[in-house]
């Protein structure tokens, strides 16, 4: 079942049946939950690093956008489908 988009003034967190941390041997972030790990990838390592109940998705956005300004509409356009990705497979949850 998807679940429906988190709106701009959501909260995002970790669910608590997840750990969220760089892992030097894979050179990756990766989320560790009890069957196993899932291997991030840059760009969703920079947004889950911001999933932290007390940032809005609205300041997630931003906060990418400003460190990286020339994707600014691809930011925000990646950031809720990746919040919104997360939230469905269980690994987000709204604060």
């Amino acid at each position: 079942m998807d679940a429906l988009p988190l709106p701009a003034d959501a909260r995002p967190r970790l669910s608590p049946h997840y750990v969220f941390r760089w892992e030097e041997s894979q050179s990756a972030f990766i989320l560790l939950y009890p069957e196993g790990l899932i291997k991030l990838n840059a760009s969703a390592g920079a947004v889950l690093a911001r999933c932290d109940g007390a940032r809005t998705v609205a300041t997630i956005i931003a906060e990418l956008q400003a460190s990286f300004p020339a994707q600014g509409a691809e930011i925000a356009d990646g950031v809720r489908a990746f919040v919104d990705l997360a939230c469905d497979k269980g690994w987000l949850r709204a604060a």
